[in-house]
C-alpha cells in the first residue's frame, strides 16, 4: 500500500469512527480535492483498515442531505454512467413521472455547446 492513501485513510478514520461525533470537513475536504483514481485506492484502503466500506462509514457517521451527497460522489468517483443512470430510473419509475428531475439529468448531460 502506498503511504499517501494510508495517510488519507487514517485522517478520515480519526475525523469518523476514531471519535466522539464526526469532522464532516475532513471527509468533504479529501472528497472533492484527490483524484478519482486516488480515491478508488482510498477507498479500497479504507475498508480494508476499517472493516466497512467508505458506504458504511458515510452512513454512520452522516445523515440527511450531507449523507446523500456525500454518497452522491461517491457513486460518480465508483461510475458515473451508472449514478447517472440510477438518477434517470428513479425519476421514471412508478406511477408518475418525476418530469423536472428527468429535464434536469437529460439537460446537464447533454453535449449542447
Amino acid at each position: 500500500m502506498t503511504s499517501n492513501y494510508v495517510m488519507v485513510t487514517l485522517v478520515w478514520l480519526q475525523a469518523g469512527e476514531g471519535k466522539w461525533g464526526t469532522d464532516e470537513s475532513k471527509f468533504n475536504e479529501i472528497l472533492v480535492t484527490r483524484s478519482y483514481a486516488h480515491l478508488r485506492q482510498v477507498f479500497d484502503v479504507y475498508a480494508t483498515i476499517s472493516k466497512k466500506d467508505i458506504y458504511g462509514a458515510i452512513k454512520s457517521e452522516m445523515s440527511g442531505d450531507l449523507e446523500d451527497g456525500m454518497i452522491a460522489i461517491v457513486d460518480c468517483v465508483y461510475s458515473r454512467p451508472m449514478y447517472f443512470s440510477k438518477r434517470l430510473y428513479k425519476a421514471m419509475k412508478g406511477l408518475g413521472t418525476e418530469d423536472d428531475n428527468l429535464v434536469r439529468i437529460i439537460v446537464s448531460r447533454s453535449e449542447v455547446c
